[in-house]
């Protein structure tokens, strides 16, 4: 998602925030709506970058734009995959090649936007665990050794490690050749370091990949583009299939912490 705005959106100078009109359920805002709008017209968009699944808008004024999309937020340069449920508009003065326009489009309400200001921000950072894509294994080891949760489990607490969707995590350990249902506290350091290996390769692959759109077609790239690491997926969704690992097991699907797991319980002992 950061990538795909990037290029549209850095260097460009905020004309208006628009709150576009919505029947549905509306998103949380931080300050106020009015509060929002006064404090980034006018303002110049320094960078594009992010923080754990949150997307971050920096302004020239030394504020931040945090942007949580959640489960079905999307942030867009082109035009969105429905007018019902359009939610912000970033306006910018016009630059040839470039969108006029950012646009956070959410079908189910669930995200948040927030203007932070420099400490606030230095707060979020420290509540937030290490990102996923750089946490050391020897840190991870340690901070698993913390806690006696279900590994699966424990790798979606974003305050122990940052950065993990609930798909990714069953991919990963599928890749890493652990069972979700082993306790974090008892992993060796080997099983350890092949969590750390698999996480930082399968995120890798999957902003290469641009995401993954799945039957619901809930998931876009920023041009309104199916994602495509779909594809690559060895476990989500796949329950009743054979396993591409071994190609002897059968995968599963459990549910853990009211969330959907799959897994193969002949090489994920």
């Amino acid at each position: 998602m950061v990538r795909g705005i990037r290029r549209d959106c850095t260097g460009r100078t905020i004309e208006r925030l628009e709150f576009v009109r919505c029947r549905k359920r509306p998103i949380p805002v931080f300050p106020s709506r009015q509060a929002l709008m006064k404090a980034v017209a006018g303002r110049t968009l320094n960078s594009v970058s992010r923080i754990a699944k949150r997307v971050l808008l920096e302004l020239d004024s030394g504020d931040t734009l945090v942007i949580e999309p959640r489960m079905t937020g999307l942030l867009l340069v082109s035009d969105p995959p429905s007018l019902d449920h359009r939610r912000i508009l970033w306006h910018f003065h016009p630059q040839p090649g470039l969108s006029g326009t950012l646009e956070f489009w959410d079908r189910r309400g669930l995200g948040t936007v927030s203007l932070l200001k420099p400490d606030q921000m230095q707060v979020l950072r420290e509540r937030l665990g290490p990102d996923a894509l750089t946490i050391d294994r020897n840190d991870l080891y340690d901070r698993l050794r913390s806690t006696g949760r279900e590994i699966k489990v424990a790798l979606l607490d974003q305050h122990l490690v940052a950065g993990i969707g609930n798909l990714y995590a069953s991919e990963i350990l599928h890749r890493a050749h652990i069972s979700p249902l082993r306790k974090s506290s008892d992993l060796s350091k080997r099983e350890v370091q092949r969590i750390t290996l698999a996480t930082q390769t399968i995120l890798q692959d999957a902003i290469r990949y641009e995401g993954s759109t799945l039957n619901d077609g809930t998931y876009r790239n920023a041009l309104n583009q199916d994602g495509s690491y779909q594809n690559q997926h060895r476990v989500y969704q796949k329950a009743g299939e054979r396993c591409a690992n071994c190609n002897r097991g059968t995968i599963e699907r459990i549910v853990q912490a009211q969330r959907a797991t799959f897994y193969c319980p002949r090489c994920q002992k």
